[in-house]
């Protein structure tokens, strides 16, 4: 290694150790369940984004495994040489479904959709509106894309209103497009579509959503644009199937033409293999099964009260969340380091959220309950938080 790398990386990742920023990753050794070992201790597991218990689900496991039978590992190519299976284009006629749209396109990754979606459309002749809490993915698709980036202050529809009059009256822009997560993954409050909408019609500023944390949990499992019946009102709906949906892989709903021309535009589509055949098998039913009942989705909500109102009682911080998504904001970065930590030598795995992912000042254990846990784990957990919250003097 050169000196000038070597020197580089030492001196950073003292500093980010120093700071309390440094992410230790931990394997999980087995299945991401409502418990999973590490280290070789069971904890109750409040970090996954396994929403609905889909990840482990048998029925899903088998339908992948016979998938996998007939078609093999991989899909062998990219999707417009001959990696499109007759799988991948039922998945994407039941995703189409799903989302209340005329058609879809699936992608290997959420964050993969828009890095492809945004600059597929947008160029440097355009202008983004961009909520300041939008996901990482949504900032680099904006930049991937070489359009005019204008945030706005997040979920304050004045600001965006503003500033959508000041980018489409300026006569610089051909297009402008406004972009907002429909749930904000790191405290849990769901985008004001409604407004977003009224505003767009105004100015006449294409809709982009991206629902990753939406899907499978709001809108009776729909997503947030049905949460709010918009589904004939927003250009792009974008959502992962690897959260809620417990696969992998990311997917864009919209008009036909919009999916025609991401089919021959978008970049991770055209160069990247198809999303494999277990996976999309094991996809589509699991779509399927979030259309035919609400039984998970409503096990998801309970869960996510009962931890909060636990949680709430004890004097925990934990924001203004308006979904199962249960932030304990610490503020301290080292602190919240620590609380994680004495949270999983006592028993329970909620992994510790820091810069850059939030604000500096604003670090978090974020707790993610799913339709797996037992109220048993759940009064676990919160006795634990109990402790461990005393014990560092985060509540009294």
């Amino acid at each position: 290694m050169s000196n000038v790398l070597n020197n580089f990386l030492t001196e950073n990742l003292d500093a980010l150790k120093n700071q309390g920023l440094y992410n230790e990753i931990d394997p999980v050794e087995g299945p991401n369940g409502a418990k999973i070992n590490v280290r070789g201790s069971e904890l109750i597991n409040l970090s996954s984004n396994n929403y609905l218990g889909l990840a482990t689900n048998p029925a899903l496991k088998q339908i992948a495994k016979d998938a996998v039978d007939k078609y093999g590992v991989g899909a062998g190519a990219v999707r417009t040489i001959n990696g499109t299976l007759d799988l991948h284009v039922r998945l994407e006629q039941k995703l189409a479904e799903f989302k209340g749209t005329e058609a879809a396109i699936s992608y290997q990754s959420g964050f993969n959709c828009n890095m492809a979606a945004i600059s597929a459309v947008m160029d440097k002749n355009d202008a983004i509106l961009s909520d300041q809490l939008n996901h990482a993915s949504i900032i680099d698709g904006c930049r991937l894309s070489k359009a005019k980036i204008i945030p706005f202050n997040h979920s304050d529809m004045e600001d965006l209103r503003a500033k959508a009059k000041q980018a489409t009256e300026s006569g610089q822009y051909n297009k402008v497009m406004v972009i907002t997560d429909g749930v904000f993954s790191m405290d849990g409050d769901i985008a004001k579509l409604p407004e977003i909408v009224e505003i767009a019609k105004e100015f006449d500023l294409i809709t982009y959503v991206d629902d990753a944390h939406g899907s499978g949990v709001t809108g009776k499992g729909k997503g947030t644009v049905k949460h709010f019946g918009l589904e004939k009102e927003i250009d792009f709906q974008i959502g992962t199937l690897s959260k809620a949906i417990g696969v992998v892989g990311g997917y864009v709903a919209g008009k036909k033409n919009l999916i025609d021309w991401l089919k021959v535009r978008s970049r991770p589509f055209l160069f990247s293999t198809a999303l494999p055949p277990g996976d999309v098998a094991a996809i589509t039913a699991a779509v399927q099964m979030i259309i035919d009942s609400t039984e998970l989705h409503d096990k998801l909500w309970e869960n996510g009260d009962y931890l909060k109102a636990g949680l709430s009682k004890l004097g925990f911080d934990i924001g203004a969340s308006e979904t199962p998504i249960t932030p304990c904001i610490i503020g301290d970065e080292k602190l919240t380091q620590t609380f994680s930590k004495r949270l999983f030598e006592e028993g329970v795995y909620a992994k510790s959220i820091v810069f850059p992912t939030v604000p500096k000042g604003t670090g978090r254990v974020r707790n993610m309950p799913t339709a797996d846990h037992t109220k048993e784990m759940l009064d676990e957990a919160i006795a634990i938080y109990e402790k461990v919250g005393k014990e560092l003097g985060v509540i009294n």
